[in-house]
């Protein structure tokens, strides 16, 4: 029991999206309605929203045996209240990991991920960075834009102002965004910096969804929304 507890504790210290039925077979989560209010019609079998969710970013020597003691302890997650969402492989560095976790307990999590023997199970199975790790509370959520395999991009980035960044982003809006190869996904603030964003897309057109990102009239539209500073983008493949 020990050594499963540990691989949980890696499995966390190791990113929204499908969860991997194939992988986590044992995996169980509570089903509630989904209410995202003025996005989409609530569906079954989704979280209920607002939820709470981790995201973690190890770098790794070897993914797939890194993947193999994650997938381990899928029970272990279980048992600390921690629920599968998502493993993605970054699309320019498939060694860079993003794991997502659902909470049900957000002290036991922190504490969780407080764990003096952390390190020790990391090294173990060969993560070579101090993983990036955020808190979200996930206000929106799409389930109708989640596909099992595809890719995904995250941006985080930081705001002057929550309101005034989500006026201008509904101002854009989702057809703008589908034109550009990007169906939205999820939407997340950081619990710790509610101005911290977290957005999740589905790509549709990877090419197209690249040179939007670069377009300067985009960049122009992030400034007048209040971001601050660079905003991390980053390509992720589902993980099989």
């Amino acid at each position: 029991m020990r050594t499963i507890y540990l691989l949980l504790a890696l499995g966390l210290s190791l990113s929204f999206t499908s969860c991997n039925n194939k992988r986590e077979k044992t995996t169980t989560t509570e089903t509630t309605e989904t209410v995202i209010p003025d996005v989409i019609e609530p569906t079954t079998n989704e979280p209920k929203l607002p939820m709470d969710v981790i995201t973690v970013y190890p770098i790794v020597k070897d993914y797939d045996i890194w993947r193999a003691g994650f997938d381990a302890d899928s029970v272990g997650r279980q048992a600390s209240g921690l629920s599968f969402i998502a493993v993605e492989r970054s699309v320019e560095k498939p060694n860079d990991v993003k794991v997502v976790l659902a909470i049900s307990d957000m002290a036991q999590a922190k504490s969780f991920m407080d764990n003096p023997r952390l390190k020790k199970v990391m090294d173990s199975l060969g993560v070579k960075s101090n993983p990036e790790k955020t808190f979200w509370s996930i206000i929106r959520y799409n389930p109708n834009n989640k596909k099992a395999g595809g890719t995904r991009l995250e941006i985080v980035h930081k705001v002057k102002d929550f309101d005034t960044w989500l006026k201008a982003f509904d101002e854009e809006g989702p057809d703008t965004r589908a034109a550009n190869g990007l169906n939205d996904l999820a939407m997340g603030r950081s619990i710790e910096d509610p101005n911290l964003v977290h957005i999740v897309f589905e790509v549709t057109d990877l090419n197209k969804a690249k040179s939007r990102m670069a377009d300067p009239e985009f960049k122009k539209l992030m400034e007048h929304a209040g971001v601050v500073g660079k905003p991390k983008i980053t390509f992720y493949k589902d993980a099989d």
